[in-house]
């Protein structure tokens, strides 16, 4: 079967995304906040390219809560970065697979996205990606 998507990135939503950058970076190594095509950096999305090609994303979240293991009552928050080429045949695959779309007013531009969520309600997100990208991907170059 042919992949729908790639994962770009993990997202951890966090109250600090710069510190929790560096925590990160002291133990996996690698470049805080490296330029790429893919997305921009700022104050409320931090990344961590780190050794090995994994790539973390911190993103600013008003009000955090951080998770208390393994108490429901204050869960995991993380999601997934899925890149994708053609984002009108992705959305319908997604609806199709049982997942809902939750907000699509981030659409625009090169780099637009959209966010679902997957059959157990956890948020994920579609992001187009421009030609070239999945190259970038092949050659570790993200």
């Amino acid at each position: 079967m042919t992949a729908l998507a790639r994962v770009q990135c993990t997202a951890l939503d966090c109250p600090d995304p710069m510190r929790l950058a560096r925590f990160y970076a002291e133990l996996l190594g690698g470049e805080i906040n490296r330029p790429t095509s893919l997305w921009t950096t700022d104050d409320d999305w931090v990344t961590l390219h780190a050794e090995g090609g994994t790539v973390l994303a911190f993103q600013r979240a008003p009000g955090h809560r951080p998770p208390h293991w393994p108490d429901p009552e204050h869960p995991q928050q993380s999601h997934l970065d899925l890149g994708v080429d053609d984002m009108e045949t992705a959305h319908r695959q997604v609806l199709d697979a049982g997942g809902t779309l939750l907000d699509a007013t981030h659409d625009g531009g090169p780099h637009g996205f959209r966010v679902y969520a997957d059959p157990a309600g956890h948020p994920f997100c579609l992001v187009r990606e421009r030609p070239g990208d999945q190259q970038a991907y092949e050659k570790g170059t993200v």
